[in-house]
């Protein structure tokens, strides 16, 4: 059974969760309007992945026998200057997010939630991931600068992302 303390701290990483896939919905949209669909498809798969990622944290919580309590979603943004700065601004975002499942391990700590540590060690690898993934492409568009053909060439990489399903999902 989940103490109130966790409960709390993991229900405002849900809304998080959701509000990041939100930020990512709207990015995608952005970036398919301004002519880029790889761009597009790579934040349409991050959507997806942050929704997922609230799922797993819903199932858990439901699975100690905690309460998911959704909040409504603030607004996101809707206009960037370049896919460059979308990057960019989910760096920062990746980022703040890595901070909040470090805080919500730390009160795992604090109130000793063995297996609610347990389930976030899965978060804190991902975050590596979700930073790093980043980072690349923003490497990559700082690489190239205005290139239209090195723009090209990465639109049509991230054009090729899929959704996998994430392993606490897929029962692995």
């Amino acid at each position: 059974m989940l103490n109130k303390r966790v409960e709390d701290a993991l229900n405002a990483q849900i809304n998080a969760e959701f509000w990041s896939a939100y930020l990512y919905l709207s990015m995608s949209s952005y970036l398919a309007h301004a002519g880029y669909p790889g761009f597009a498809n790579w934040y349409s798969i991050q959507f997806q992945e942050e929704q997922a990622h609230a799922q797993i944290m819903v199932n858990y919580v439901l699975s100690r026998g905690g309460r998911v309590l959704l909040k409504p979603i603030a607004e996101v943004k809707t206009e960037w200057e370049s896919p460059l700065n979308c990057f960019e601004e989910t760096l920062l975002h990746e980022n703040n997010v890595t901070a909040m499942i470090n805080d919500l391990y730390t009160v795992t700590l604090e109130e000793k939630d063995f297996a609610t540590q347990s389930m976030l060690k899965w978060f804190i690898d991902e975050q590596v991931e979700e930073e790093k993934n980043a980072q690349d492409i923003i490497d990559n568009l700082r690489m190239i600068k205005d290139n239209g053909y090195g723009i090209y060439m990465i639109d049509k990489e991230l054009g090729a992302r899929t959704f996998v399903t994430p392993a606490p999902l897929a029962g692995k």
